[in-house]
């Protein structure tokens, strides 16, 4: 099957080449008609776009990593059954929000939405999705999912997340 696929991508290159030197071209025998310019339909210029402002929340963000004693007795699978890459956990971008911002408890963040998450550092700052959710003892915080090897720990205030969806 890959033999034809690159036979295919090779003689679609001649074809190309052999078009782009005119050995393919031929002369139309309709003959050629003169177009005046100021007959030409304008382009219309788009419509100036403003940024979005995405409704945003002002949480605590934490980092946890997939282990028993900071999840619970089966640390590589999420709350919404997702399974986690043992080798490298933070690879996937997902976070744990807590049980007041999920929309099974009231809040308007569900399992598998995106989410902008900044004030935490260059490395950290970006898009996430919400995969788990925290211990019921925690309000007003996400906590993202990283590796032991990442070597990231920290606990920070006023951190901004947003919904993209």
């Amino acid at each position: 099957m890959i033999r034809y696929k690159i036979l295919a991508a090779v003689f679609s290159i001649i074809v190309a080449v052999a078009e782009e030197f005119s050995l393919l071209k031929s002369e139309s025998p309709a003959q050629k008609v003169e177009v005046d310019k100021d007959e030409w339909l304008p382009i219309p210029q788009p419509a100036p776009t403003t940024p979005i402002e995405l409704p945003t929340l002002t949480v605590a963000a934490s980092v946890y990593h997939p282990e028993p004693n900071q999840t619970d007795s089966t640390p590589f699978i999420t709350a919404d059954g997702s399974r986690i890459n043992r080798r490298d956990p933070g690879k996937h971008r997902w976070l744990a929000v807590s049980r007041d911002l999920h929309e099974r408890w009231g809040g308007n963040i569900e399992f598998g939405d995106s989410v902008w998450v900044s004030g935490i550092s260059e490395d950290l700052d970006g898009i996430y999705i919400v995969r788990d959710v925290m211990n019921r003892r925690f309000r007003n915080q996400v906590d993202i999912l990283v590796g032991r090897r990442d070597r990231v720990m920290g606990y920070w205030r006023n951190v901004s997340i947003a919904k993209v969806d």
